[in-house]
């Protein structure tokens, strides 16, 4: 993909009190959605039992006609070698594993990681963000989500065995290391690189097959096989967030997160999410692309606090701005011993094994006084800045709304750009054109990076759902598909995530059904109303049930939390059919609103703006509870030629005229000339534009 009540804190922070309890795990897609994937049932030599098996990559490309030359890579024998490389490591006495398992995390379980931490993307060749690698001593095998099926079937080696998590009858990574190994199996995990959450479930789940998970310390296998060759630590500068943006002072901050040790009978927490060591800090990095993060952790204790980051990006501005909220600076590296100090003088600790990978929590669990008690001198529970960094105050919001218009005058600008170029037959590659997107954002105030690598897919390729092009293996945009964009941006006072699909040309009728179906779906979540503590899943079908009544769905959640100025995908709210995450939207959350539809080798289609939760004023209040609906922060149009006007109810028709006449309200007075004009054109009433 929880706040407080000191004094000093804002209204909004205290609103949010911490209803937090741990959310339930979220279920795997596996074991909620049944599809039909690219795997078959086979029948077997003995008569046919109907299984259900995974096909190689090289199998897969065989069947859909593709060769290894159509991914971004196809390294045969560099892939062999580096899985012999491995393997070799298996049997060294200090290893001795029968299994290796390499994740897509870093130490902070993030989403986006440093080049140096990209350990599955360099076994693999494989560069989605989402993905585990597990390789036994005669076997390879990677899962990926729906997002990345067609990503992973191009870049994959014909050593690997592409793995269609969320489909019927794939197994998880625990159940196939149960089938492939024999009983009584070693299976290695960098202990740094899983939750202790995960690593316990792992440990859970294999020891029905008498397996034992091997926690390997001091060293990752991969890096081992990497060498000099792998990319070095980042070492960017940090950065103050200003208190114009931040909203609430680091003392604030850090007196809320006592109040909450006090509540729960803790003497320190233990911070390891990259986001919140920043939100709570009011600091930015650069360490990770997309996301203004830095490495490090955050120790928090009743009348000290701690950061362990490397001294070199901390300036002497920074470093005036931690002396003055009281906190001391250790090196990166030493957060284990740290956390065994705490624990042999007595400590209780707050840990978040959801986030806090398994090396801290076993090293505080193994140096307790009462090791074999370890666990009762900690409380594990959900970080107590989670659900207070989701849920945004006064500034953070003014912040959102101000770079969300910025942005949509950057966006409008490229649009008259790139509908001109097009028209003109001017030849455009996807990787062109996010590049000149890129160039109308740096102008706008505040621009710092892109919120995520933009998806600029041209036909074919806007059905990969995370579809990333490269100069090398990429379409021209022309006029005869539809073209999907989905983009983002960092700016100082706020982050941005918005995707449009467009035709410059003709769309055909199933085109333009499947479009306005999913508008349909995105229109049906904007207007929601639901009471207060209602989870995200519940919202979920209103996006898909336009496409349902046809037939159709998607492969991807419908929302997503976002980050004021920091993550662009941030926990632990979310709008997803993964009914697992009991997490309550709240007033001041912030949310994406994405359904879409994916023909695979054909089109894609996909409508995001993002949304701000809030309180509605309506005539009752059963049970004496809050309403709450959405507030739109996107302000781009959405082009009126790919709506079929009559699948559209009269409220439907209203809410696209009424969007647009916001759209240019909002945003024509940062425009002048032909981006005026366009802006103009493209946000007339739909019925003056249909008739």
């Amino acid at each position: 993909m929880a706040i407080e009540a000191a004094a000093r804190l804002s209204p909004s922070l205290a609103a949010a009190a911490f209803l937090a309890r741990r959310p339930a795990p979220a279920l795997s897609p596996y074991s909620l959605r049944r599809r039909l994937p690219l795997i078959r049932a086979l029948a077997s030599s003995s008569g046919g039992d109907g299984r259900i098996v995974a096909l190689s990559s090289s199998e897969l490309r065989k069947r859909r006609g593709l060769s290894s030359s159509s991914g971004a890579a196809d390294p045969a024998s560099a892939g062999d070698e580096k899985l012999r490389s491995l393997r070799r490591l298996f049997a060294r006495p200090d290893v001795a594993i029968d299994a290796y398992i390499v994740p897509s995390q870093d130490a902070h379980q993030s989403e986006f990681i440093a080049e140096c931490f990209m350990r599955r993307a360099y076994l693999t060749g494989f560069t989605g963000s989402a993905g585990t690698a597990v390789v036994t001593k005669d076997k390879a095998a990677l899962w990926t989500d729906g997002r990345y099926f067609l990503q992973a079937e191009k870049e994959l080696s014909h050593e690997w065995t592409l793995m269609r998590s969320g489909n019927h009858g794939v197994p998880t990574t625990s159940e196939w290391l149960n089938d492939v190994l024999p009983s009584g199996c070693r299976v290695g995990i960098d202990p740094f690189l899983f939750s202790f959450d995960a690593a316990e479930e792992l440990k859970d789940s294999i020891s029905d097959k008498n397996h034992e998970l091997v926690l390997v310390r001091g060293m990752n296998l991969v890096d081992e096989i990497w060498g000099d060759a792998r990319p070095r630590a980042p070492k960017e500068p940090t950065r103050v967030h200003d208190i114009k943006y931040a909203g609430i002072d680091v003392p604030s901050k850090l007196s809320f997160t006592r109040s909450h040790l006090a509540e729960n009978g803790c003497d320190a927490v233990v911070i390891s999410m990259l986001d919140e060591v920043a939100w709570l800090l009011n600091m930015r990095g650069s360490d990770v692309p997309h996301s203004p993060v830095f490495y490090s952790y955050l120790i928090v204790e009743a009348s000290t606090a701690t950061l362990f980051v490397d001294s070199d990006k901390v300036s002497e501005d920074v470093l005036k701005h931690l002396e003055k909220a009281g906190i001391k600076l250790k090196p990166y590296e030493a957060i284990v011993s740290e956390v065994e100090r705490l624990a042999e003088k007595g400590a209780k600790l707050w840990l978040d094994s959801s986030s806090v990978n398994a090396a801290i929590v076993t090293a505080f669990k193994s140096s307790c006084p009462d090791v074999e008690n370890g666990a009762i001198h900690a409380v594990y529970n959900v970080s107590p800045v989670t659900l207070a960094k989701s849920v945004k105050n006064e500034a953070e919001i003014e912040g959102m709304k101000n770079s969300h218009l910025r942005d949509a005058a950057a966006l409008a600008e490229f649009w008259c750009w790139l509908e001109k170029e097009v028209c003109k037959k001017v030849p455009l590659t996807e990787v062109e054109v996010a590049e000149k997107l890129l160039e109308f954002r740096q102008k706008q105030d505040g621009f710092i990076e892109t919120s995520f690598d933009t998806i600029s897919g041209y036909g074919a390729n806007g059905a990969i759902i995370h579809y990333r092009p490269t100069p090398e293996d990429c379409s021209s945009v022309g006029s005869d598909n539809l073209f999907l964009l989905d983009s983002g941006a960092q700016y100082t006072d706020g982050t941005t995530d918005i995707t449009r699909t467009v035709h410059f040309g003709e769309p055909s009728p199933r085109q333009k059904e499947c479009f306005t179906r999913v508008l349909q779906g995105h229109i049906a979540l904007d207007v929601a109303v639901f009471p207060e503590r209602t989870p995200g899943f519940v919202l979920d079908v209103l996006a898909r049930s336009s496409l349902w009544k046809i037939g159709l769905d998607y492969r991807h959640g419908t929302g997503h939390g976002v980050g004021a100025a920091l993550n662009v995908h941030e926990g632990p709210q979310s709008i997803s059919y993964r009914y697992g995450n009991l997490t309550a939207l709240q007033k001041g959350m912030i949310v994406s609103n994405e359904p879409g539809y994916y023909e695979d080798n054909s089109f894609g289609i996909r409508i995001e703006n993002l949304l701000l939760i809030k309180e509605l004023n309506l005539a009752n209040s059963f049970g004496g509870i809050s309403y709450l609906g959405f507030e739109k922060l996107t302000f781009v149009p959405i082009q009126s030629k790919l709506i079929d006007t009559s699948l559209l109810s009269p409220l439907e028709i209203n809410w696209i005229n009424e969007y647009h006449e916001q759209v240019w309200k909002k945003v024509s007075p940062l425009l002048s000339g032909d981006s005026r004009d366009w802006l103009w054109k493209n946000t007339r009433r739909l019925l003056d534009v249909t008739h």
